[in-house]
């Protein structure tokens, strides 16, 4: 039965675009799913999970979804903020009274999700460091990771101490004294029926997992104590990488993108209230950059871009510049990445959810430009 709010020939065109993207060897394959009116009108897998392409992308297929594992504990903080059990501007120090020093101690849970601490932007606090458990990595970014600047005064991504705080936040301020992925499953992924989704690799997850192939892009190894290689994080059955280390599908990814699209809430059950999810889609940066992009920017010899950072989300904004949000999306359009890898957003606008993933990681420039296109042309295809 045709879609009468997307125009098919083009989704047939992007989906066209993606596989001569895998045949030329950009990388290796891709599972997508856009939803419009809140009803699925592409779920698509294209490819294969490895480069000798024994191992073909299926429409449930588990992906390594890197950072967009911050966009679960984001939504959790700021459901904490909506329980009382802290304020956006309660400082980190008040709640983890051992992370001091100035000027980092004065930094809010607004300050940490809009990557504004002062902080630098660091990928391991410790090089090498086994960062698979949370009290670890609360230990090595209050003893490694320090301010820089005023909180406030420039917006450096971090990424993963931000997380681990923020992490560390939702465990001391749980009333029943859970560990972290107790609140994740427990607060966020069971309530909406998110069943592939963990920090780690499940059993029933394990034969669908897409092994995350590296191709030398980041900058650090992912040890872990669990399973072998220099990136065992990504496929043990458990970690609290609470910065990178979850997995997922697009369905479920969906799902939880859908919860934004509508407010906050999915099929009966409420995770946030609509007041929060509009806080969390406004531009909180004003014109600050990203240090982060700045570098990938003038790398690329493209214009420096705002960070357009909301409570915890990218957002599109106004103005013209390279961004993996797309460039035809509404100016409230928003979402989160993984590195190389993976976007989700949600364009209000045209009332689209959109969940991309992937297999091969790009670089950054590549990954961005990969998705500005993508995104360009399903919003293109909305009528």
């Amino acid at each position: 039965m045709a879609n009468p709010t997307m125009d098919a020939a083009r989704l047939d065109e992007l989906e066209r675009v993606i596989r001569a993207d895998i045949d030329g060897g950009r990388y290796f394959g891709a599972a997508l799913k856009v939803s419009r009116h809140g009803r699925t009108v592409l779920d698509i897998a294209v490819g294969h999970a490895d480069p000798e392409r024994t191992h073909p992308i299926t429409t449930d297929s588990v992906f390594s979804v890197f950072s967009i594992t911050k966009a679960f504990v984001n939504v959790l903080v700021l459901r904490a903020v909506e329980l009382g059990r802290f304020a956006l501007t309660t400082r980190m120090s008040e709640i983890v009274p051992e992370f001091t020093g100035q000027p980092r101690e004065r930094a809010s849970i607004f300050h940490f999700l809009t990557h504004t601490t002062g902080m630098p932007g660091v990928w391991e606090p410790v090089p090498g460091l086994l960062l698979e458990e949370l009290h670890e990595a609360v230990e090595a970014v209050i003893g490694h990771v320090h301010g820089s600047v005023e909180p406030g005064s420039r917006c450096d991504y971090a990424p993963m101490a931000n997380h681990v705080l923020l992490a560390e936040a939702l465990r001391r301020t749980d009333p029943r004294g859970r560990s972290i992925g107790q609140i994740l499953r427990e607060d966020l992924w069971d309530p909406l029926g998110m069943t592939d989704t963990n920090l780690g690799i499940l059993p029933h997850m394990r034969d669908r997992h897409v092994v995350p192939q590296m191709r030398g892009v980041l900058p650090i190894t992912s040890k872990s104590r669990t399973s072998p290689g220099d990136y065992g994080l990504y496929t043990a059955e458990r970690n609290e990488a609470v910065w990178a280390g979850s997995a997922s599908t697009t369905g479920d990814l969906q799902r939880f993108m859908e919860m934004l699209r509508r407010g906050g809430a999915l099929e009966g059950v409420r995770i946030l209230s609509p007041q929060t999810v509009a806080a969390a889609r406004r531009v909180w940066t004003a014109d600050l950059p990203n240090e982060l992009y700045r570098t990938v920017a003038l790398r690329n010899g493209d214009a420096v871009p705002p960070a357009n950072l909301g409570l915890g989300f990218n957002v599109r904004g106004d103005g013209m510049f390279v961004t993996q949000l797309g460039t035809l999306t509404s100016p409230e359009t928003f979402g989160n990445y993984g590195a190389g890898t993976g976007l989700v957003w949600v364009d209000p606008a045209t009332d689209l959810s959109f969940v991309g993933l992937s297999a091969g990681l790009l670089t950054q420039a590549d990954n961005i430009a990969r998705y500005q296109r993508i995104s360009d042309m399903v919003v293109a295809a909305a009528i």
